[in-house]
């Protein structure tokens, strides 16, 4: 059994493209949520709210040929892939193509532009905006496979185009990979572009905000007042390493990956179930042989949906009970789907390393129906804990648990 640590950190978000900027954001209690004024033109969508990127460009370096199979979705994924690289030392590294490295990765799906010229094709028969890249840049793992071949890795490719667990099954299953010898790195992560037509998705649960005036008010996880989820984009990526493997090259640690669980509700394909919430949680605790007291924050899902807030924080509480912190970032960015594990994974490193742990933003008056928790309100919080746990939840019922250790 191999331990495996986190050695590079990298993404892109609503917010910034590095931690110092998002971090700002969220001390001042800055959401990116906006009105999007294009999607006026979708009659029968109720809400206008999302936080994209404000302003992303392509690097000057990458080539025409590589951007031929990368639709944004790739696009922002290899990004952070390389930042995240670059970070642990490895981007210009020859070693890393010696088949050593592999890629876990996915996200909700592939770019919809592509998926749109398809169905241009099959509702008009018209095919002008097709080529031969299309499909790749369509395909449901075209971010795992982008960001290997954009880097030359040889490794393993694991897929994990989970909805909103893509990103913690990413960095889940190249734990796994690393922790039982098959690969000594991997990038690990997951991304999202935005689309209107994620909002729908939504909006036909009657899960969406339809705050549509004052987007600055909106999500609000938790909230007695909420009234849905805001759609979101970014990408998020990780190097993780064997220890062995990190100390040899005198590689920087961010962190320690300790304990993974995941599983599935196997029952309703959209209504969550707080019971098998708690078997992941127990499973990671488990997976890292830890008490459930061991865990001081926890990095909630918090999508601001009803059902979502409640069955996680009844979870949380059964595991754990009374006395745990819990926040959720997706009230400054929004929820991004298959980027938000990876995401808020680089997020709950960055607060166990600076002993500084975000507020749920908007988080007025906790719901009397959620589990009765330590919620982080108004202000960030002072705290030094060695453990620290990020879940995510997704459609399909699967849940995932993910548990970091401080690295002194």
């Amino acid at each position: 059994m191999q331990r495996v640590v986190v050695t590079g950190m990298g993404g892109i978000s609503a917010l910034g493209h590095d931690w110092h900027a998002i971090a700002a954001a969220f001390d001042a209690g800055h959401n990116a949520v906006r009105v999007m004024p294009d999607w006026d033109r979708y009659a029968e969508l109720n809400t206008r709210l999302a936080a994209p990127i404000p302003q992303f460009e392509v690097p000057g370096h990458w080539t025409r040929k590589q951007l031929r199979s990368m639709g944004r979705v790739s696009q922002l994924s290899v990004y952070a892939a390389e930042r995240a690289l670059s970070d642990a030392g490895l981007r210009d590294d020859p070693d890393i193509a010696d088949g050593r490295m592999g890629v876990a990765c996915g996200s909700s799906t592939g770019s919809t532009a592509e998926i749109r010229a398809f169905g241009n094709m099959l509702l008009n028969g018209v095919t002008d905006d097709l080529n031969a890249n299309s499909y790749v840049r369509m395909m449901p793992h075209t971010t795992a496979a982008n960001i290997g071949i954009f880097f030359g890795l040889k490794g393993r490719i694991i897929p994990t185009s989970s909805a909103c667990t893509s990103g913690s099954q990413g960095i889940g299953y190249a734990y796994e990979a690393i922790r039982f010898g098959r690969q000594a790195l991997m990038l690990a992560g997951g991304a999202e572009e935005l689309c209107a037509s994620e909002a729908i998705v939504f909006d036909a649960l009657y899960a969406t905000s339809q705050r549509n005036d004052a987007p600055e008010l909106s999500p609000r996880p938790y909230d007695s007042q909420r009234d849905g989820l805001v759609i979101g984009e970014g990408a998020g990526m990780l190097v993780l390493e064997s220890l062995d493997h990190a100390l040899a090259r005198g590689a920087r640690i961010h962190a320690e990956i300790v304990g993974f669980g995941s599983n599935s509700d196997g029952s309703h394909i959209t209504r969550p179930e707080a019971a098998t919430m708690s078997v992941a949680m127990k499973q990671a605790l488990d997976d890292a042989r830890l008490p459930p007291e061991a865990i001081g924050y926890v990095n909630g899902h918090g999508t601001a949906t009803e059902h979502g807030d409640i069955a996680e924080t009844q979870a949380t509480q059964a595991v754990f009970g009374t006395r745990v912190t819990i926040s959720s970032q997706k009230s400054y960015l929004g929820h991004t789907l298959g980027a938000c594990g990876a995401l808020e994974s680089w997020f709950s490193i960055e607060m166990l390393k600076h002993d500084r742990y975000i507020a749920t933003l908007n988080l007025a008056q906790v719901d009397p129906r959620c589990g009765d928790l330590d919620y982080i309100m108004g202000a960030p919080r002072q705290a030094s804990h060695e453990y620290v746990m990020n879940n995510n939840f997704a459609f399909g019922g699967i849940n995932t648990s993910l548990i970091f250790r401080r690295w002194a």
